[in-house]
């Protein structure tokens, strides 16, 4: 099968796409959204440096209405970002609040889409995501429901019936950092951090989440590697 994978160019879509491909998906195109996101131009550069090592054709998609229409922290350089420590990471309490306060609206119903049409146009089969477990605790749009939603949807709203693909929709950050590592995907150019840098802030709650993944499957994290002290 082929097909166009979403790459955020974060620890979870770029594994994602390794193992798509482990899989036996050809992969014809990534995309990667700026929707005003304050890591957005770091974002582009990474995934377009990791498209480059992969051999993958990349495009970055620009969504100034969906910048316009958010109103929370990922967004608004007005609001505080959140910052949970690391022993909060798992209190449900805390992550849903966290959780709303960079809610972006319809975000991945609007990649799926986004990305089923550039699939269908391009006579791929699949979408490839990178929703996982972790997020999925507090993100409704990254659980397997979601999936199964939206290929119902797609299957009325593309002719060649495009389907999500999720490879590590039932992994924690652990697992996916150390499928990312056994694959020997490029997750030195990979960026999860809430802000464009230069480094990661190690102190918003996807900074959090990456530094535990690697210490839990006990692995140097390979962009800090290649950043240096």
């Amino acid at each position: 099968m082929r097909g166009v994978a979403l790459l955020s160019s974060g620890l979870d879509s770029v594994a994602a796409l390794g193992l798509a491909r482990e899989q036996g998906t050809e992969i014809k195109l990534a995309l990667t959204f700026d929707y005003g996101q304050r890591a957005a131009r770091r974002e582009v550069e990474y995934a377009m440096e990791a498209c480059r090592i992969m051999g993958i054709e990349h495009k970055a998609i620009n969504l100034d209405w969906l910048r316009e229409i958010t109103r929370t922290a990922l967004v608004d350089t007005g609001k505080a970002l959140p910052e949970p420590g690391a022993d909060e990471l798992d209190s449900m309490e805390k992550a849903s609040k966290t959780a709303r306060q960079v809610w972006v609206p319809n975000r991945n119903g609007v990649f799926v889409n986004i990305g089923a049409s550039f699939a269908e146009a391009l006579g791929c089969g699949c979408v490839v995501a990178g929703f996982d477990a972790e997020e999925a605790a507090t993100f409704p749009d990254n659980t397997p429901e979601f999936v199964e939603a939206a290929n119902g949807a797609l299957g009325y709203s593309t002719l060649n019936k495009v389907k999500i693909v999720a490879p590590v929709v039932a992994m924690r950050k652990d697992e996916i950092a150390a499928e990312g590592l056994r694959l020997g995907m490029p997750l030195e150019w990979s960026w999860s951090c809430y802000l464009p840098g230069p480094r990661p802030c190690g102190r918003c709650e996807s900074c959090r989440r990456r530094e535990r993944a690697f210490a839990t499957a006990g692995k140097e994290d390979p962009l800090l590697r290649r950043l240096g002290p």
